[in-house]
């Protein structure tokens, strides 16, 4: 199923449906839904299981959402980056959550190392517990729990800090640090998260399909994979919140990315102040509430693979803008095993679009 606005030829559009097409293999992959938009042109397309307008968890990509709503209160003079997170942090939270080398860095955080991923903060979800095993072992197994942020800081404590918040060079993908943002947005707006994504993002937006997932019983969004397997985890999934509980379509998240880089929900001249990059996983760089997806030279010898700021998540899911080619690009293969399948597509829908 496809949507066309503006001139793209009938052998253009088959094209980019080929990429998506090609990618199932019921296997790997049982469902994709795309969409991107270049200037006044817009396309979207699906495969397999995944009809156009079928919500899907976007898992990570729900960073973008909490960056947007902190960049908004920033905008509106309610925060700094620089805060020390302590000024909106329960003493009882921050208590020995970062004590490195033997130094206690708790009350050093601020809400740009959360942002940046420079805390040096562990992850609840991909680190290891005491047990030897990560809560994404425990998930992607079929073991579905809930938890509450305070658990998800808990299990912080007990994990190993990698460096001192804000070390140069250094970053570390933390679920944690989107957990402290979610609970900072909720005490300086005294609503919760689900509240200021509406009122900041899906009500002025006129996103009808978009929302965090609250419910275990809703089988809205379509169930994730794993391996050959569905995953039914709507325990965890009401349970990442601010790290990653929102459901979308594709559709509403190319109206959100294009919002999110053109000024429609905060200053627009913050953008050049995200690119701020550090390693963080290849071919990954994490920004400020963003990340860096850019192929070596070795895999782009030519450089016709433009880069792309973004961010993407454990389901399969992306949402990127290339402000070299002025693309928009989002979507998921839905498929927890295999997320860099999902890049791949858009590799090869901006090549297929770019090509005279």
């Amino acid at each position: 199923m496809q949507a066309i606005f503006g001139q793209m030829t009938t052998e253009k559009e088959k094209s980019l449906q080929a990429v998506l097409d090609k990618t199932i293999d019921n296997k790997k992959v049982f469902g994709t839904s795309f969409a991107l938009k270049k200037g006044n042109l817009i396309w979207q397309g699906t495969s397999g299981d995944l009809s156009r307008d079928q919500p899907y968890f976007i898992a990570s990509t729900t960073k973008l959402f909490t960056t947007a709503i902190i960049l908004k209160l920033r905008a509106e003079g309610k925060l700094s980056l620089d805060d020390k997170i302590s000024k909106y942090i329960d003493k009882s939270v921050l208590s020995g959550l970062h004590i490195y080398k033997g130094k206690d860095y708790s009350q050093e955080l601020t809400i740009k190392h959360l942002l940046s991923h420079t805390s040096g903060l562990p992850d609840y979800f991909q680190g290891k517990g005491a047990n030897g095993r990560s809560l994404e072992n425990e998930i992607t197994e079929g073991n579905d729990q809930f938890w509450t942020f305070e658990q998800a800081m808990e299990r912080t404590k007990k994990m190993t800090p990698l460096f001192a918040p804000g070390t140069k060079g250094k970053a570390n993908y933390s679920d944690a640090n989107f957990q402290l943002l979610g609970k900072i947005i909720e005490t300086i707006t005294n609503k919760s998260y689900s509240e200021n994504c509406q009122d900041k993002i899906t009500k002025p937006l006129g996103l009808t399909k978009t929302y965090l997932y609250q419910d275990s019983t809703d089988k809205t969004p379509k169930t994730l994979y794993y391996k050959s397997n569905q995953l039914n985890i709507p325990k965890a999934m009401t349970s990442f919140g601010a790290d990653g509980g929102i459901v979308s379509t594709s559709s509403d998240m190319l109206i959100f990315i294009e919002a999110f880089f053109t000024g429609k929900l905060f200053t627009s001249s913050y953008i050049d102040e995200l690119q701020e990059w550090n390693k963080i996983f290849f071919p990954m760089k994490s920004g400020i509430g963003i990340h860096l997806f850019k192929l070596p030279w070795i895999f782009n010898p030519t450089g016709a693979v433009p880069y792309f700021i973004g961010h993407s998540g454990l389901s399969g899911a992306l949402a990127y803008y290339s402000p070299k080619e002025n693309i928009y690009i989002v979507g998921t293969v839905n498929q927890v095993a295999h997320p860099d399948i999902s890049f791949k597509i858009m590799i090869k829908l901006t090549q297929k679009l770019m090509e005279k």
